[in-house]
Parts: C-alpha cells; structure tokens; sequence
C-alpha cells in the first residue's frame, strides 16, 4: 500500500499497543477475527516461514501499478507465502488518471492477478486510495471515478469471474466517489485505518471483511485480520465451499 499518505494516519502510540495485542486478541472486537498481512515491492524476499510462526495466516501481494508496474519480489512473495500454507491473493494500486479501469484490470490479470479455485487463492484486490504522485482524486470527478472502478469491477469479473475486493479508506470513498454504496453487494471491502477500530464504513457496506490496522507491525509491510474464522475466508478463496 502507499505508505506516503497511509503512513501519516498512524499514531505511534497505538501501533505500539497493537504490537502487543495483535496476536492475542481483535482490537476492533472479541469476535473470532484471522490475521494476515499485505507486502510489497518495498518489503523484498520475505521470510514467510518467520511470518507463518508469528501468526500470519494470509496475505495479499503487490502485483502491479498502472499499466507501467510489475512487482520485482513478486513471484517470491506469492509463491512463497502460497508454499507455507497461506492462503495468498494479488493486489493492483489503482491509477486512474494512468489509464482506463478495465486496461488495467487486464494489465493486473496479465501479471500475476489471475484467480484460480485451488482454495488458497484469493479474489484480486484493487488499492484503490489517496493518490501519491498528485491531486487526490486523481482529477477525477465523483461520477468519473466511480465509472473507472465499475470498468475495472467488470473486466476483472469477465477475466476472472471473480468479483475483485475493494481496498479504501472511509475518508477517501467519501471525498473521490461520493460515498457510492453500488459495489458492496459483490465486492468484500478491504478497510485501511490504523487505529482500534475500523470505524466509520463506506455507505451500504454491510460489513468490512479484511481491515488493515497497522503499517508497523506484527508482520512484515502492513498487517491485517479477516473478519472471521480461517474456514470462511477458504470460502471466500473457493468462492463457494471447495
């Protein structure tokens, strides 16, 4: 994720508390939660065996960026987190004034987003948040950035038929689309707020099902919990029972 705008959410404070409370319990909830981890380029060859004994139990990976970014450490980190027993998705950092939604999809898919029903793979993941090469929104309109993510929506549907997971913030939701609730019913929302909560959720988002509450630990590049046990996030990578 970019750690340009995210990184100023964090509050040292609390990430030092999460650090201890992380393996133990949810800090949102004592709701049976899973917990895992997002990496990418800037984390290079990670030792996932080290990651599997803290307690990681899935990960998503940078795949691409625009149509202009494959991730070098890529292959290590997907196949490598696959090959220790996580179940492991790809992820595409949106940049809608960089191209169309569904040239990129395609872009995403050609280099490593693709998804396949082996149980330990996870629908692709579009980074879709605060632009960290310029204006915020990427001088999109409200009305011009929810067609760009419909268009990615649906070109990685008819790629994959597969219904891509959605990574925000509230805040950015609300300011670059206006709040539009038309994706939740078949998109999982993927929440980025390091606090010890998740908060306030997009409009007509029934639930958040992957939250991203710290950029500084347990795990290596930012750690994250499934909002539920590890059997029902095989469903999800099955999309179905498997």
């Amino acid at each position: 994720m970019s750690k340009r705008r995210l990184g100023a959410l964090a509050v040292l404070s609390l990430a030092a508390a999460l650090l201890t409370t992380a393996l133990t319990g949810s800090p949102a909830s004592a709701a049976t939660v899973t917990y895992g981890q997002d990496v990418s380029g800037h984390q290079g060859n990670v030792n996932w065996s080290a990651q599997w004994s803290a307690g990681s139990r899935f990960a998503y990976i940078k795949a691409t960026e625009g149509t202009y970014y494959t991730n070098p450490y890529f292959a290590q980190q997907y196949n490598g987190s696959y090959n220790i027993g996580m179940i492991r998705g790809a992820y595409h950092f949106a940049i809608p004034n960089g191209g169309g939604g569904a040239a990129q999809a395609d872009y995403f898919v050609a280099h490593g987003g693709g998804w396949s029903r082996d149980g330990k793979t996870l629908p692709g993941a579009l980074d879709i948040e605060y632009n960290p090469y310029g204006a915020t929104c990427y001088g999109l309109s409200q009305s011009g950035m929810v067609s760009w993510i419909r268009a990615f929506l649906n070109q990685y549907y008819a790629r994959t038929g597969r219904w891509a997971t959605i990574y925000t913030t509230t805040d950015w939701w609300v300011t670059c689309t206006g709040n539009y609730s038309g994706f939740w019913a078949n998109s999982p929302l993927w929440l980025a707020r390091y606090s010890s909560s998740p908060g306030t959720l997009p409009a007509g988002a029934p639930t958040w099902s992957f939250w991203q509450y710290s950029s500084t630990g347990p795990f290596a590049g930012d750690s994250n919990q499934w909002n539920g046990a590890l059997d029902r996030l095989k469903v999800l990578a099955c999309n179905g029972p498997c």
